[in-house]
């Protein structure tokens, strides 16, 4: 029975406080709304009527909206008036902190600080940063703008809060990317004095390796020179200017050319032109006019392109090289090997024929161990007659006289026929051949069995431990290509430069070939007259693969 009038009694109170709850928010909307123009505020002194000496409804909802906190505090700091910004700064949204004393929402650190603000603005109108603390101990840095209002019942002081949070947060933000400028300002301070030291030393070194090679350049006997990525010739040193009689600046640009034989001109140019173009090394012979005797003199003329980081070409730089008397020695070689080739050839002829009425004797037996004699000589005497046939194409070509007739010509069969041949005089050799049908060029038959022959003695000569080779002839990209194989002592890098030189012979320690080394520049003359190209492919050690590839002139059929 007293639980139940215990109950009842909390009921009735529970609702009685309800209602004033409800009293008072419709009071505070009220207030805030500008629907009444007086407040009633709890005091020390008890509770207190507060009337406004202008009511204004639109000013109090323009008031109620604002950004900003406002309050109006009476002269003991009592909160007679606050927005609901200042409610949310306060954490007291739903619960108005009116009749609260401002004092409670400042911290002590700030307590005597706020005072002298509020002090000070009940006297004049003042501003100044403050820190006010809501209910959940969150500081909130302000400023706070108070003047004087009046109100029936007398003064009131408005403090307008306007929160700084976000400025405070930009201008910690802006402490710290200044902060972050200054360092980097200060790097960049130091990066530029390193750079400055730098580019002094990188300067100086520049000008001394200038002079080196100044130095270098005009002191080798040889003509120096460098041009831009253009082709327009920019440096020369001082062999250039005593061997031409040019005064300086007539060699600049194209200028150079003035120094150049007539006839070697348009060759020279286009040339040049090329490697401009592709960026390749630069290879020329042309003979240049000699101030002293006003002869003209055989040049050698190499120039390689420097490239930048990113590999394009940013300087050319050549050399000029006389080889006159080394051009002149050649041409007596030449000459002489032309002329004993000729008169070598008579008595070969001759010495071949006798051999042969020799071996065909049958009047009287011949003893065997002549006819063997004969045999060998025969053999050797054809050994001399391919040596000086070489020797005559070698001077023929110096000569520009390496002339031969050029007719349609079945390929495949010329191939077919050639590598028979081959399996005939290397029977210890297993041949193997793959060779694509209806192969049709243009050429000469005699000159390309002549190249064909010639790689497959060469591939014999250098695989004396492998006795396989593999022949292929097929059509690639409109060229017919013959590619010959062996699996002998292979080419080095250094050996596959040099390879079609003239003269120049493969050495190997296990052993010596014969022959004067001129084969292969014979075969690569004759390619090139057939408009083709001879090339290698090998790796030491492991054997090598020669080819040529000469353009068909009709479609297989």
């Amino acid at each position: 029975m007293e639980q139940l009038k215990l109950y009842n009694q909390l009921a009735a109170e529970n609702a009685k406080l309800r209602q004033q709850l409800e009293e008072a928010n419709e009071t505070i909307t009220a207030i805030r709304t500008g629907q009444i123009d007086a407040l009633v505020v709890k005091t020390k002194e008890g509770h207190q009527l507060y009337t406004l000496k202008s009511a204004d409804q639109t000013y109090r909802v323009f008031i109620e909206k604002m950004n900003e906190g406002v309050v109006t505090l009476n002269a003991e700091g009592t909160i007679l008036y606050c927005n609901s910004r200042f409610a949310q700064m306060a954490g007291m949204l739903e619960k108005f902190p009116i009749g609260k004393d401002f004092h409670d929402f400042i911290p002590p650190g700030e307590s005597d600080k706020a005072g002298a603000i509020l002090k000070k603005g009940w006297e004049a109108d003042c501003k100044a940063e403050v820190v006010i603390c809501n209910r959940n101990g969150d500081q909130i840095p302000c400023l706070l703008s108070c003047n004087t209002i009046e109100l029936d019942e007398g003064a009131a002081l408005s403090v307008i809060l306007t929160d700084l949070t976000q400025q405070k947060e930009s201008e910690r933000l802006l402490l710290v990317k200044n902060k972050q400028l200054e360092e980097a300002r200060r790097a960049a301070e130091k990066l530029n004095d390193e750079l400055e030291n730098t580019v002094k030393e990188r300067t100086s070194e520049l000008l001394k390796s200038r002079e080196y090679f100044k130095f270098l350049a005009n002191n080798i006997p040889v003509i120096v020179w460098t041009a831009k990525p253009d082709g327009q010739h920019d440096y020369f040193n001082k062999r250039w200017y005593e061997y031409t009689g040019m005064g300086l600046g007539q060699e600049q640009g194209m200028g150079w050319v003035n120094a150049l034989h007539p006839d070697d001109l348009l060759k020279t140019v286009d040339t040049w032109a090329k490697s401009i173009e592709t960026g390749t090394p630069y290879e020329m012979e042309y003979r240049l006019k000699r101030y002293s005797d006003q002869q003209y003199h055989w040049h050698l003329s190499y120039a390689v392109p420097f490239r930048d980081p990113e590999g394009n070409v940013a300087a050319w730089f050549g050399t000029n090289t006389d080889i006159d008397d080394q051009r002149r020695q050649t041409e007596k070689r030449d000459e002489f090997i032309g002329i004993a080739s000729h008169e070598l050839k008579t008595p070969l002829t001759s010495l071949k024929g006798y051999l042969q009425i020799i071996n065909s004797y049958n009047k009287e037996k011949v003893p065997a161990a002549v006819k063997e004699f004969v045999s060998k000589a025969g053999v050797s005497v054809a050994k001399l007659n391919n040596l000086v046939r070489d020797l005559l194409d070698v001077s023929k070509i110096n000569a520009g006289k390496l002339v031969f007739n050029i007719s349609s010509l079945n390929f495949s069969e010329m191939i077919s026929s050639c590598t028979d041949n081959a399996r005939h005089v290397y029977p210890e050799y297993n041949i193997e051949s793959y060779i694509e049908p209806r192969l049709v060029i243009a050429g000469n038959a005699e000159r390309l069995e002549q190249v064909f022959m010639n790689l497959v003695s060469n591939a014999v000569k250098y695989s004396q431990d492998n006795y396989k080779i593999i022949i292929k002839a097929f059509l690639k990209d409109s060229m017919a290509e013959v590619r010959i194989t062996d699996f002998g002592i292979g080419l080095s890098d250094d050996q596959k430069d040099l390879i079609f030189e003239r003269f120049y012979r493969v050495e190997d320690k296990k052993f010596l070939a014969s022959g004067l080394g001129m084969g292969l520049y014979i075969c690569s003359e004759i390619i090139a007259a057939h408009n083709g190209v001879l090339g290698v492919e090998s790796e030491l050690g492991k054997g090598s693969t020669f080819y040529f590839r000469i353009p068909v002139s009709a479609a297989p059929v």
